[in-house]
């Protein structure tokens, strides 16, 4: 079994850029991907502190005004950061600007909304 860091760096590995005459893009390994959503969250509130027993996520801030916690550390993304969470981190996205920010996230791996398992709520869930 790949350890949580060569899972990320296998992921990464397989992000592929292209550059045009325009700007860019870039194209996102999708093979296993549960799911993929645009997440925003309305300035000062936080989804729950979690974790996910099958599934890894992967942000990409979309917006500025966001706070990242993944397991000890906390931080504010830049705009376009990408950002790995392993299977079973915990995790927690809060808005911490004026305006609503958001963040896409891919699922990796088999999983479903009911795959959340919360160690903190502001909403009592």
């Amino acid at each position: 079994m790949k350890s949580p860091s060569d899972d990320e760096k296998d992921f990464r590995a397989r992000i592929l850029e292209d550059i045009r005459p325009w700007g860019k893009f870039r194209v996102y390994p999708h093979e296993n991907a549960g799911g993929l959503k645009i997440i925003t969250v309305n300035p000062g509130a936080s989804l729950s502190l979690q974790y996910h027993r099958k599934r890894a996520e992967f942000w990409i801030a979309l917006d500025e005004g966001l706070e990242i916690t993944v397991g000890e550390r906390t931080w504010r993304p830049r705009r376009n950061e990408e950002i790995y969470i392993p299977r079973e981190a915990a995790h927690r996205l809060r808005c911490t600007g004026p305006e609503p920010a958001r963040v896409m996230e891919i699922w990796l791996g088999d999983s479903a909304e009911d795959d959340i398992v919360r160690l903190a709520d502001d909403y009592g869930r």
